[in-house]
């Protein structure tokens, strides 16, 4: 029996690894990723306990996803399992009852944000996200959905800083393209 310490609360799991190559990359990722995982499903639930339970399951589907990951450092790993966090934070939010309107913090610096995001769903919003090239995508998620600042996208994509501000700039610009091609913004 192995316990996973998240957030300061012992959640008991069992992992039975095939290899001890699988056991290396798990806690790796576990060590590495943690904090960021309730970091951000803590974003998105706006509740420590709901988010700690969050990052609990998101570790769970890791485990059973970790034939998935090839190499732990990489920043596709980094990508699968903020996505990971995320849709297993969405699923709990989903089942919450509805508090709030969405603020739409989303970090994006368009003049029309308000108006654009409320008339955006959000599986609106993540099909043209995923209209982007993945060398776009990645940085933009990582900016915008992760609150990851410009350094560590750097570190973790293995490219430099100003690098990173170039990518978000050419992804904000095709994502005008794409909201004016939906006919959700007219800006040129």
């Amino acid at each position: 029996l192995r316990g996973l310490l998240i957030g300061g609360r012992v959640t008991a799991l069992v992992f039975l690894f095939a290899t001890e190559w699988e056991q290396s990359k798990f806690e790796f990722i576990f060590n590495r990723y943690r904090r960021l995982m309730l970091h951000k499903a803590y974003g998105i639930l706006q509740d420590y306990a709901l988010a700690e339970d969050a990052a609990s399951e998101a570790f769970i589907r890791v485990y059973k996803n970790l034939h998935k990951i090839d190499d732990p450092q990489s920043p596709k790993c980094a990508a699968f399992v903020m996505t990971i966090v995320q849709n297993a934070a969405l699923t709990m939010r989903r089942k919450q009852p509805l508090t709030e309107e969405l603020d739409g913090g989303t970090g994006v610096s368009f003049d029309q944000e308000e108006s654009i995001v409320s008339r955006l769903t959000a599986d609106h919003i993540y099909r043209i996200v995923g209209r982007l090239s993945a060398e776009l995508r990645e940085v933009f998620l990582l900016r915008y959905a992760y609150d990851m600042p410009h350094k560590e996208i750097g570190r973790v994509l293995g490219v430099s800083e100003n690098n990173v501000t170039v990518r978000l700039h050419r992804a904000k610009k095709k994502l005008q393209t794409l909201l004016r091609e939906e006919g959700i913004t007219d800006e040129p």
